[in-house]
């Protein structure tokens, strides 16, 4: 069950950061400063401190497609909520998951499940993975440490390839396409609950706007190189006001 809860997010490279010179600094700054511009810019980015959205689409488990829709509410980096609708073998699946801090719940049918120190790590990191690509101003934040960027073939794209830690020291990869500067892809290594790990990269396409932000409304996800999620955007939403309730533990 838990392979398509929080699967907007995605991201894969080990790989120790390089020592870097004043060139690789200013190459990086250069790469997120043409995409927060191509995303809607600066100003406009740095207001927006909760949003909504909506998709659907599917999932694969064992090469069958399963359909599935979905509304995220997020603010900040750590609280999160996503209801979810889906079926799987013919079966209905509705769950809910709630991060609120260092707190998490998720709730299947009627069995709740408080998360564990882990699995709200896992969380988080699922959260970052999702928010980076649509605001991006984050990056500007010292919570995150920004590597060596390069350029690198991403599909039939020129991607430049910017290499950053996030708050939990974890590594990702995140791709700008080199002609717009928009977010096109973002790797990263993930832990099972059991223990081990997978590589989960989730790409980004359509670009529309929404209230003076571009947004990405065909989403693709793979773990380990295998397709497992198929997403397309219906709602994007800036919000001033969130009901405090809304991070509170499912009922």
């Amino acid at each position: 069950m838990k392979r398509f809860f929080g699967i907007a997010l995605a991201i894969a490279l080990t790989s120790g950061f390089e020592v870097l010179t004043r060139a690789d600094d200013e190459n990086a700054k250069a790469a997120i400063d043409k995409a927060i511009k191509s995303l809607g810019g600066e100003e406009k980015l740095g207001k927006v401190e909760a949003f909504t959205w909506k998709s659907k689409g599917h999932f694969i488990i064992n090469g069958s497609n399963h359909s599935f829709k979905s509304r995220v509410t997020v603010r900040g980096l750590d609280q999160y909520r996503s209801e979810f609708e889906g079926e799987v073998n013919g079966n209905a699946v509705k769950s809910v998951t709630v991060l609120n801090g260092d707190k998490g719940w998720r709730k299947v049918g009627n069995q709740l499940m408080e998360m564990n120190e882990s699995q709200v790590a896992n969380e988080k990191q699922s959260i970052y993975l999702m928010i980076i690509p649509t605001t991006l101003v984050a990056l500007k934040d010292k919570k995150f440490e920004i590597g060596t960027a390069s350029e690198e073939k991403v599909g039939d794209k020129q991607a430049i390839a910017l290499k950053g830690k996030g708050p939990d020291g974890r590594d990702f990869t995140l791709y700008f396409d080199k002609e717009s500067g928009v977010p096109i892809k973002v790797v990263a290594k993930m832990t099972l609950p059991m223990g081990g790990e997978f590589t989960i990269e989730t790409s980004f396409a359509d670009y529309k706007e929404f209230d003076g932000i571009q947004k990405a409304t065909k989403i693709e996800s793979k773990r380990n190189g295998e397709k497992f999620l198929e997403a397309e955007l219906t709602d994007y939403q800036v919000v001033d006001k969130i009901d405090t309730s809304t991070f509170d533990q499912p009922k």
